[in-house]
């Protein structure tokens, strides 16, 4: 069970307050224990509380949490939020301009602010910052239309799309071969800058010149114009496999986009789209399609041939087969894309009228219907 407090009673509201008797709230307690405002031997206790009503202010003052919160307790919060996202999408702005930010900034420094007190990675502000090494490409995704022939065989499909490359110049540090970069000389190299608003609160933010790196360029790659990466036209075939279906994605490892700083590219994922069949409608692994079948056929019995594909099989018609009789050919559908067992085949019987007759067919027919109404 949580220990937390009620956040209705950490504010001293009640559950019917509005917008504004949250945002009301909050500004006095907010005065009140800011770790900034209180004496050196208070701060402790100061820095508890005011994580304690920022984080209920976070999930009271923004509907969607504070319904889930309504619902379900701290639970509904616990189980649908990070500490971070709490406070992402709150509306700061009016609440540090009234108590003294001046209106200078964005709530997301504020934020930057907020989550210093909950454990932020970066550790107290001013301290050093960690050099970011190579990361991973983000991965691709590209679609590619076959038919449902082509899914039922396989096939292998040519595909061409563009993406982002390292750049092999400069190997995607972005600096000219044989120079360095140098630590920028606006953030010291910590990729950070600090500002005070109004005296009261202290917010880190993304060092403007270096944005977050710590480091500068002095003489970019001719090649790549200091980015590290180029963007390219790829080719490369992609083998499909019997049975896929709509929505189905083909992995291809490393053919996505480029990674950052010499790092690792993402992987393409080629999601597959199936024309539609004229012979043929699909479910899961099962084939459903309908065969004409002659008058005499369907009342005395037969065989006709079901086409499916490249195959032709076999179907046997039993006496007194009526119309949009459906019969299952077992093992005779699509291909398992995991196992490639088949599935089934369905196949509607349609009884297939003769719209020209003979005038000995005729007769023949007239003596047939007179002998079925005696």
């Amino acid at each position: 069970m949580s220990t937390k407090k009620d956040y209705y009673e950490i504010l001293g509201i009640t559950k019917s307050a509005q917008k504004s008797d949250i945002d009301q709230a909050y500004r006095k307690l907010a005065v009140q224990h800011h770790p900034d405002r209180v004496a050196a031997d208070k701060k402790d206790e100061a820095r508890e509380k005011f994580k304690e009503i920022t984080e209920a202010y976070a999930v009271l003052s923004d509907d969607k949490k504070r319904k889930l919160y309504d619902q379900y307790g701290h639970a509904g919060i616990d189980g649908s939020y990070s500490n971070e996202d709490i406070f992402r999408g709150v509306d700061f702005d009016s609440i540090y301009h009234d108590i003294g930010g001046g209106g200078r900034g964005t709530s997301e420094d504020f934020f930057g602010t907020i989550f210093d007190f909950f454990g932020n990675a970066g550790g107290a502000r001013g301290a050093g910052r960690t050099k970011r090494g190579p990361a991973r490409g983000s991965d691709l995704e590209i679609p590619q239309m076959i038919t449902l022939e082509e899914a039922f065989n396989g096939v292998e499909k040519p595909i061409q799309y563009y993406k982002t490359e390292t750049c092999q110049t400069c190997k995607g540090s972005g600096a000219e071969p044989k120079t360095a970069k140098k630590p920028c000389p606006v953030c010291r190299g910590t990729g950070q800058q600090t500002a005070s608003m109004g005296g009261f609160f202290t917010f880190s933010q993304p060092c403007q010149r270096c944005h977050g790196e710590g480091e500068i360029i002095e003489i970019p790659c001719g090649d790549c114009k200091g980015r590290g990466k180029l963007r390219k036209s790829e080719q490369i075939t992609v083998k499909i496999p019997k049975g896929v279906d709509n929505g189905t994605s083909i992995r291809v490892r490393g053919k996505g986009e480029a990674g950052e700083r010499g790092g690792p590219a993402g992987d393409l994922y080629v999601s597959i789209r199936i024309q539609p069949h004229n012979d043929f409608q699909r479910k899961n692994d099962d084939l459903f399609s309908s065969v004409k079948v002659t008058f005499p056929t369907a009342a005395l019995g037969g065989e006709v041939d079901v086409l499916i594909f490249d195959d032709k099989i076999k179907m046997k018609i039993p006496a007194g087969t009526q119309t949009n009789k459906n019969f299952r050919i077992r093992e005779k559908g699509m291909p398992n894309v995991h196992t490639e067992r088949r599935g089934d085949l369905y196949v509607k019987v349609v009884i297939d009228v003769p719209v020209k007759l003979s005038e000995l067919q005729k007769e023949l027919l007239r003596e047939f219907n007179r002998t079925l109404n005696k």
